[in-house]
């Protein structure tokens, strides 16, 4: 049935494993810091940088934390799986492991404008689920380790940018 469905031209090759890596993360993130998911990353095989909006800099604490989740989740050994929705089911499927917040809520407003009706939601077992169209691994253990390479803050953004690699 997959082979018969219409998604939009993708113009990226991800390297499944970091791009896998960045769906945990942003999913981690919202969880330890209540943000949104990142609209600013740059994904690549030998070294990636992303992008939170959040309400205070993380201390060395919580990046040591954010690291320290991120190889658990990855060692869980977490399935990679697909679905397909139109864009009125997007609205409202539980994205969050707390569906009484808002924020745990997929929404159709984050898609482009020229998105197809059709939306291919990728789940990481029961921890995140996301609209995506890009490549991933079959599941978590696949990714491999995740190194946090530093951070910086924005004080005036209130921006805190993650750069990792994926050994």
């Amino acid at each position: 049935m997959s082979e018969n469905i219409l998604l939009n031209e993708h113009n990226k090759e991800e390297f499944p494993p970091a791009h896998t890596a960045e769906h945990l993360l942003n999913q981690l993130m919202m969880r330890m810091f209540g943000c949104e998911r990142s609209d600013n990353a740059h994904i690549e095989r030998k070294k990636s940088k992303i992008s939170y909006i959040l309400d205070h800099k993380p201390d060395r604490k919580e990046e040591r934390e954010i690291e320290r989740q991120m190889n658990e989740l990855i060692s869980e050994d977490l399935p990679v799986s697909f679905e397909y929705v139109t864009r009125a089911e997007l609205d409202g499927i539980i994205m969050a492991a707390e569906p009484d917040t808002p924020e745990a809520r997929l929404s159709a407003a984050r898609l482009p404008d020229d998105a197809s009706d059709t939306i291919r939601l990728v789940r990481i077992g029961k921890y995140d689920v996301c609209p995506c169209i890009g490549k991933h691994v079959r599941s978590t253990s696949q990714i491999g380790r995740f190194e946090m390479l530093g951070t910086n803050w924005d004080n005036e953004k209130r921006s805190f940018r993650i750069r990792f690699k994926i050994v």
